[in-house]
């Protein structure tokens, strides 16, 4: 995830974006994104590809894919270790997150990014993704480590107009709001979200606002009800392949459910843009990874994002394989030839991912420039 997006409550995931920045600097970047930057000058995934006689694989001199017999957790490749989180602008944003009371993704999903996002990067521009309706879920996905419950604490009813407020004082250009699953309200929090992106829009309608939401219990109502609420992205992760579907997800979260949510928002608005996630590392093959992309090309899905799954406890699924930033590259391409209109894939890349809102603020705006 990048920087400040992870603000309110949990995209991915993945996840966003809130900013510590001078006006000079915010200034400059609004310039860029105006001017269309390429997906290329914000991603720093995938990683540059080791080559086996570099030093790195020599002290690594471990293995990427664990056999079925096996019950140990693989060693991590050269390419995931990140730096610890530091930094002047990282610990602001820490303290603001907790003054405020708000939860973020990044912290919630233990999100590797979150140095980079919440330090700014090279590019200075701190980011985070909101998590609304709490931070605890009803659902048990094995690959999340947000906390559950089959019965959260209600919504607090302040939340839409609070996060508004908060998001509009920030001088954001685009934000990330997501959520956990909320099977036990009758709307899976549907209404909460288009109340929150209304008081945005309210407040400062320029924002570009991305919700990054759950699948509803495929409730197209309530996939109609954010679709109208004003947003300028919907989201909603696939997470793997078919096939591994039953064994990553919980048992309310199905494959088929999902794309018929994505394809569903297309059919409201068939302008609007949309983005899903995928997993890898949990034991899918090629064949199946090239379907989901497909599949989810098939139901109209825009953007594309592919990430490695990292085991963010002991109690979860166990890491299958690493991938190699060579493959990544090649899912990227994959994506290029579905003509997907962009593809964020390396070990790092999440949900919500700084160089994928960037680039989609871009989009965006030279659309409303054309139309106008």
């Amino acid at each position: 995830m990048s920087g400040f997006r992870h603000i309110l409550s949990n995209s991915n995931v993945n996840k966003n974006i809130y900013r510590f920045s001078h006006k000079s600097h915010l200034e400059a970047l609004r310039e860029r994104i105006i001017n269309g930057p390429s997906l290329q000058e914000f991603i720093n995934s995938p990683k540059p590809v080791l080559e086996d006689n570099s030093e790195a694989w020599k002290e690594y001199n471990g293995r990427l894919k664990r056999t079925k017999a096996e019950s140990s957790r693989l060693r991590l490749p050269p390419w995931l270790k990140t730096s610890i989180p530091k930094g002047k602008k990282f610990s602001e944003l820490k303290e603001q997150l907790r003054n405020l009371n708000l939860h973020t993704v990044c912290e919630e999903a233990r999100c590797p990014n979150i140095g980079e996002c919440w330090g700014g990067g090279e590019h200075g521009t701190a980011t985070a993704t909101i998590m609304l309706l709490g931070d605890t879920c009803t659902r048990g996905c094995r690959f999340c480590s947000v906390k559950t419950s089959k019965a959260p604490p209600p919504p607090d009813a302040n939340e839409p107009v609070n996060t508004a407020k908060a998001i509009a004082s920030w001088g954001l250009d685009y934000i990330v709001l997501t959520s956990v699953d909320r099977d036990d309200l009758p709307d899976g929090g549907s209404n909460h979200f288009a109340e929150t992106v209304r008081e945005i829009k309210k407040r400062k309608t320029e924002i570009l606002v991305e919700c990054l939401v759950p699948d509803f219990r495929g409730d197209l109502d309530a996939v109609k009800t954010i679709v109208e609420s004003g947003l300028d992205v919907y989201a909603h992760n696939i997470e793997t392949v078919e096939a591994l579907t039953p064994f990553v997800r919980d048992r309310r979260a199905k494959y088929r459910q999902s794309l018929a949510t994505l394809e569903a928002v297309k059919k409201f608005n068939p302008e609007l843009i949309t983005k899903s996630s995928i997993m890898l590392g949990l034991g899918e093959t090629d064949d199946e990874v090239h379907q989901t992309m497909v599949d989810l090309k098939t139901a109209g899905v825009d953007c594309v994002t592919l990430g490695q799954y990292m085991q963010p406890t002991k109690k979860h699924l166990l890491v299958v394989e690493y991938v190699t930033p060579e493959k990544y590259q090649h899912w990227e391409n994959v994506g290029n030839e579905l003509k997907f209109l962009y593809v964020a894939s390396g070990p790092l890349v999440r949900s919500s991912y700084k160089a994928g809102e960037f680039f989609i603020a871009s989009i965006l705006k030279n659309r409303k420039t054309s139309t106008a």
